[in-house]
């Protein structure tokens, strides 16, 4: 027997009989994308630049949590993706794919997601006069500016290892961003990507499977960006 939770997503009774508050929060969203794994990165609110990054399996017909760690965000905090504006530091809300991942580390063992290690010519086009705008490039090509990119080796600890978030990315429109990732914490919030602690990166990485098309929902716990409505 299974029923309907908030209109959108059939639960198992067994589910949706937990407390209050205890209802894995896969089954309380709009959408996950429509994969057997995805990651939730969710915040207090709008201004928050912290939360939590919970990373859930669909297995033998539920949704169950494989692993959870705290997380940062923009500095900032989060703002609707579909109207970020670039360099406003903030985290854009919304539900995304994984295209890729990449690190100045190997890739953590049993990673089968594509892996693009990091060199010294390898960048991060955030230019928005270029054509290479939101895409990894190597080396810079002439119509993307330095000062306005990312060299991905100048970030050693935050880029040992990351996920290439589907935001902005396949139909890029230029000026609402580039470059949000999922990625290793730095000292503090971060430019508008989401950053767990290492250990977790490497857990995330080992465990998702391109063939589970993996998804990151982000979003707030409430109002009119909460996560539940991606």
């Amino acid at each position: 027997m299974s029923v309907v939770i908030g209109g959108a997503t059939t639960v198992p009774a067994a589910v949706a009989a937990a407390p209050a508050g205890r209802v894995p929060l896969p089954y309380l969203m709009a959408d996950t994308g429509g994969g057997d794994q995805l990651i939730t990165a969710v915040a207090p609110g709008t201004g928050s630049t912290t939360g939590t990054v919970t990373w859930w399996q669909w297995h033998k017909g539920r949704w169950r949590q494989a692993g959870s760690a705290p997380a940062r965000f923009g500095s900032r905090g989060l703002t609707e993706g579909s109207t970020r504006e670039q360099g406003t530091s903030t985290t854009p809300t919304g539900l995304y794919d994984l295209p890729f991942a990449f690190g100045i580390a190997p890739a953590p063992d049993g990673t089968t997601t594509p892996y693009r290690r990091v060199g010294p010519d390898s960048w991060w086009c955030e230019d928005n006069a270029s054509t290479s705008y939101n895409r990894w490039v190597e080396p810079l090509p002439r119509d993307c500016a330095a000062a306005e990119s990312e060299r991905l080796a100048d970030y050693p600890v935050q880029y040992s290892r990351a996920l290439v978030t589907g935001f902005n990315y396949h139909r890029p429109v230029h000026g609402r961003g580039a470059g949000i990732f999922l990625h290793v914490n730095g000292k503090g919030a971060t430019a508008g990507c989401v950053s767990v602690p290492a250990g977790a990166m490497a857990q995330i990485l080992s465990w998702v499977r391109p063939s589970a098309h993996p998804h990151i929902a982000i979003g707030t716990a409430h109002g009119q960006t909460a996560i539940t409505r991606y």
